[in-house]
């Protein structure tokens, strides 16, 4: 079973369900499309899972973290370190949307096929609607910020919904409070925590045997469904954003080798499990468990850190998403003729790291609208514009949560410093194993053991009569 559990862990595996699946997108459509069915069933596994695992991990890193030294500092230290990565992808994004000019040497043909694209779109890119009724609730407009998806009046009704923010801010103010209580208090609650954690950790190793058959079917349906032509017209912005995440993503793990001091080969082998499982997957939170079991028992860095930064990473760290936005308005921008100034450089950059915040509990089609922010402080076409890249999202969506992952590791690693590392922990008593203990062996000879097994069966029978004796009576 163990050797079951580990083959979503093969790159060679998952690579050759990639290219059956093209195979079946292109000559056998139903494979696919039971396949990709199938897929989706494990992505709403995973995500039921993955929720209550958010909050209970969560849980224990508080607590942990709250018995470390200055706790307050190292909290503010995450907190700013997430912000500045979220920031440094925008910037990457936008220099690299400067530098390599995505959308800016498109051919005419291209230019036709993006067109013809955004004007089937709707229908209505030139028209404008006047509602002469109410609507109701209907009408009612859908905000980026709205005060009770951050802060819900009901814990339960947040978990229902799905709603990501609300889950985490819940979990943090009744997280704190139970890192206030004492030991003694908390010990039952203890216990059921730690069985909840590893049940729902269980479960998503369980459902990450399903993870081939993910891969599988997404390659299908996108060669199934993808126009080629919007693939050719959208290649070289495709290929600057999966350059640009890859670079960014090894600086991150060569920055985790040198804060943990080990080689950068040994690094992306610890992380291997959830560096696949983050990239095929096409959900942030599948790869939490595996993500925290790397960083603390593999890498050696604090379990509490770990516990409460891979969570909350999992929501709010999308620098991946940063790094989309930004060459989204750059590749918007070069494609309406705008240049670019140094001010406008700028405002992609701010504006891509708040929409990269604004996107967190977003996914798919939610987070991509985001982008609307960068764009219309540039004053471009918004809707219309984002058409185009809901048709490459799936490609996008692997690099884009690799990302992500890496960076919250990142920060996993940098908030570790000065704190003793768990994999020294463990190496300290393997070294000397008989210091505080004494080792006490009982020798048997074979009578020596029958008579011990004599007597024993002795008692059992006396037991037994007098059972006998006492229900008779």
């Amino acid at each position: 079973m163990n050797k079951l559990r580990q083959l979503p862990n093969s790159a060679l595996l998952l690579l050759l369900c990639v290219l059956l699946g093209a195979v079946a997108g292109a000559f056998a459509e139903p494979v696919g499309e039971a396949a990709y069915a199938v897929g989706q069933l494990y992505i709403s596994i995973v995500n039921m899972a993955a929720v209550p695992l958010l909050v209970v991990a969560m849980f224990f890193g508080l607590r942990q973290l709250m018995g470390l030294p200055r706790p307050g500092l190292r909290i503010g230290t995450m907190l700013m370190l997430a912000l500045a990565l979220v920031a440094l992808s925008a910037l990457a994004g936008t220099l690299a949307g400067v530098v390599a000019a995505p959308g800016l040497g498109l051919s005419q043909a291209a230019h036709a096929e993006l067109g013809r694209l955004i004007l089937s779109s709707g229908g209505d890119a030139g028209e404008v609607r006047m509602a002469l009724f109410s609507q109701g609730a209907q009408g009612t407009p859908e905000h980026l910020f709205a005060l009770t998806e951050i802060v819900p009046d009901n814990f339960y009704g947040a978990l229902a919904n799905g709603r990501a923010l609300g889950i985490l801010t819940c979990t943090i103010v009744f997280g704190m409070a139970f890192a206030a209580l004492s030991a003694e208090q908390t010990k039952v609650l203890n216990g059921i925590f730690e069985s909840i954690y590893r049940t729902l950790e269980a479960l998503i190793d369980y459902a990450n045997l399903l993870l081939p058959v993910l891969v599988f079917g997404t390659a299908a349906h996108m060669v199934a469904h993808m126009p080629r032509e919007i693939l050719s017209a959208m290649g070289g912005f495709i290929f600057v954003f999966v350059i640009s995440a890859g670079v960014l993503s090894c600086i991150a793990l060569a920055t985790i080798a040198a804060r943990t001091r080990v080689s950068f080969s040994h690094t992306v082998a610890s992380l291997r499990a959830p560096m696949l499982v983050g990239f095929t997957s096409g959900t942030a939170t599948a790869a939490i468990p595996h993500t925290i079991e790397a960083m603390s028992a593999k890498l050696g860095l604090s379990r509490g850190v770990a516990d409460l930064v891979v969570p909350f990473g999992a929501v709010f760290l999308r620098a991946g998403s940063a790094l989309y936005f930004a060459l989204v308005a750059s590749f918007v921008a070069n494609l309406y003729g705008n240049s670019l100034s140094l001010g406008d450089c700028v405002m992609i950059c701010a504006a891509s790291t708040v929409a990269a915040f604004a996107s967190a509990g977003r996914n798919g089609v939610g987070g991509i609208a985001v982008a609307g922010i960068a764009l219309s402080l540039l004053r471009l076409p918004v809707e219309a514009a984002l058409v185009i890249f809901v048709g490459i999202d799936l490609i996008c969506d692997g690099p884009r949560n690799l990302l992500s992952l890496l960076s919250t590791c990142m920060v996993v690693a940098l908030a570790s410093a000065g704190l003793q590392t768990d994999r020294a922990a463990s190496a300290q008593p393997s070294a000397m194993p008989h210091r505080d203990s004494v080792v006490v062996r009982l020798a048997f000879t074979r009578a020596q053991l029958a008579v011990v097994a004599g007597c024993a069966f002795v008692a059992a029978s006396l037991i037994v009569v007098m059972g006998i004796g006492v229900g008779a009576r």
